[in-house]
């Protein structure tokens, strides 16, 4: 019997094929790669200028809000009449940048070290002081200046160790409440004894520049030490210290000084070549906001900052917020 020869054929890929396939999988899987980091790299750089924009946008809200309102003293203008500070200089809780207060440094502030250039001066630090919530009207029976106590209309929005400031349109007193307001029976006592307190620095004695009447308010009093740390944008008051924004990298600060009584600003300079920090009108505020993220450009970029081009070290993102703001309660 004759066998026949069965010609069987193999089926499958040649070494060659299977080499030409992967080095185009390679190229397909590169062209991938190459997408993705780009798309990652944009989103990157949107996420940062939209988080810069956004940092700016609340560090100058904060700065304005509180420059606005900085210097107010109820119907005591700024410089009239007298204003006595009742807090104990002589206490250990006694911080005089935030416990001094006369008629005239409502608005104060430092010029920050020098650096190889002006856009590279350290930060400067601002300080506003005044009274920042609503009146409380003094009632009958009026005490005497004498005496530790004030009789006032409620003691809603007030306690125990709060600063406070008593305040007509020709006089006013700074002093810190040592007893719970709260308490009071009938219409409601603002205690001010002398003496040391378990918080803060207590008040000198308990004897007032006057005896306040109906035509008197009392009023939260605040301090607020704005200034920049680890590039942020930090916030001191009499309760401490809060970081309020982050990536800001500078706060560079002009006075507005008026000096011809026209209530126009007539030129703008640093803390320490404001000839009288009462005739400060307005304030010119320049913050440089710097991204979060770093790599985010191939190379560093160039920023100009108070009229200096600079060229950073890093490859951040760098943008500047300025604003011009007006005192009120230094203007008619």
């Amino acid at each position: 019997m004759k066998k026949r020869c069965i010609n069987r054929k193999q089926y499958g890929m040649t070494l060659i094929e299977i080499m030409v396939a992967m080095v185009l999988g390679m190229f397909l899987l590169g062209g991938i790669m190459q997408i993705f980091l780009a798309s990652k790299q944009t989103y990157r750089m949107q996420e940062n200028l939209s988080r810069m924009q956004e940092n700016g946008r609340f560090a100058m809200g904060f700065l304005t809000k509180d420059i606005r309102m900085a210097d107010y003293m109820g119907c005591l203008r700024s410089g009239l009449g007298n204003m006595t500070n009742k807090l104990d200089s002589t206490d250990a809780a006694y911080d005089a940048t935030l416990h001094s207060f006369t008629g005239t440094n409502g608005i104060g502030g430092t010029n920050g070290a020098a650096g190889a250039n002006l856009a590279l001066d350290s930060p400067d630090t601002i300080i506003l002081k005044g009274a920042y919530d609503v009146g409380i009207s003094v009632v009958e029976p009026y005490m005497v200046n004498t005496a530790a106590n004030i009789k006032v209309s409620t003691s809603d929005g007030l306690a125990l160790f709060d600063i406070v400031l008593v305040s007509d349109c020709a006089s006013s007193d700074v002093f810190e409440i040592t007893t719970d307001p709260t308490t009071g029976a009938g219409a409601e006592v603002v205690v001010h004894n002398g003496g040391n307190v378990v918080e803060g620095p207590g008040n000198s004695d308990q004897l007032l520049s006057k005896t306040y009447k109906g035509d008197a308010s009392i009023f939260k009093f605040q301090t607020y030490l704005y200034t920049v740390q680890n590039n942020a944008l930090t916030k001191q008051d009499l309760a401490g210290t809060n970081e309020l924004v982050e990536g800001i990298e500078n706060m560079q600060i002009l006075y507005g000084s008026d000096t011809d009584g026209d209530s126009t600003a007539d030129h703008y300079v640093t803390a320490n070549l404001v000839p009288d920090m009462s005739q400060v009108v307005s304030i010119r505020v320049s913050l440089l906001v710097v991204s979060t993220d770093d790599s985010l450009t191939s190379e560093p970029r160039a920023f100009t900052y108070n009229g200096v081009t600079t060229t950073p070290a890093d490859n951040r993102l760098r943008r500047v917020f300025s604003s011009t703001i007006a005192i009120r309660n230094r203007l008619p």
